[in-house]
C-alpha cells in the first residue's frame, strides 16, 4: 500500500532561528505585517494557538481580491511544528509547517494535503508567494 504524498511541499532555508520564524507565523501582530502571497495588505489576524483553537486571517491581494483562510489547529509544538485545517466553503484540507534548526537558521517545510485537484495549482502559487513574503519579512526584521 502506498502513502499519499502532500499535494504541495515547499522547503525554504531562512536566515533566522526557529523561534523567530514560529513567531512570524503564529503571532497576530506579526502576521498583520506580512501574511499573503504578495505585497497586499493583511486586514485581520485572529489566532487561538492551541490544539482545537481556531484561526482566521483576512488578506487582500494586490489585485484587490480578498481571501479569508481559517481553520482549527490540530497540533502545536512551539518552534517546531504546526498542523491546522485549511477550510473553504466546499472543502477542508490540512497544512503542516515544520521548522528545523540548521546552520544558517531554520529549514521551513510546508506541506498542504487533501486539496481538491482544481485548487492545487493556485495554492501552490499562493504558498510559494507566502514563503517569499515570509522570507522578506524575516530579512527586514533582523
Amino acid at each position: 500500500m502506498s502513502t499519499r504524498q502532500p499535494d504541495i511541499t515547499i522547503v525554504r532555508n531562512l536566515k533566522a532561528p526557529p523561534e523567530k520564524v514560529y513567531g512570524a507565523v503564529t503571532k497576530p501582530d506579526q502576521i498583520l505585517q506580512w501574511w499573503g502571497p504578495d505585497a497586499g495588505t493583511t486586514v485581520s489576524a485572529e489566532v487561538d494557538l492551541r490544539p482545537g483553537g481556531k484561526y482566521s486571517i483576512v488578506f487582500r491581494l494586490l489585485d484587490g481580491s480578498e481571501h479569508n483562510p481559517r481553520g482549527v489547529y490540530l497540533d502545536v509544538v512551539p518552534n517546531e511544528k504546526l498542523v491546522f485545517t485549511w477550510e473553504a466553503p466546499d472543502w477542508v484540507s490540512q497544512v503542516t509547517i515544520l521548522l528545523r534548526p540548521i546552520d544558517i537558521g531554520t529549514e521551513l517545510t510546508l506541506m498542504h494535503e487533501n486539496l481538491p485537484t482544481d485548487q492545487i495549482e493556485s495554492h501552490d502559487a499562493g504558498w510559494t508567494g507566502w514563503a517569499d513574503e515570509l522570507q522578506t519579512y524575516i530579512w527586514d526584521t533582523k
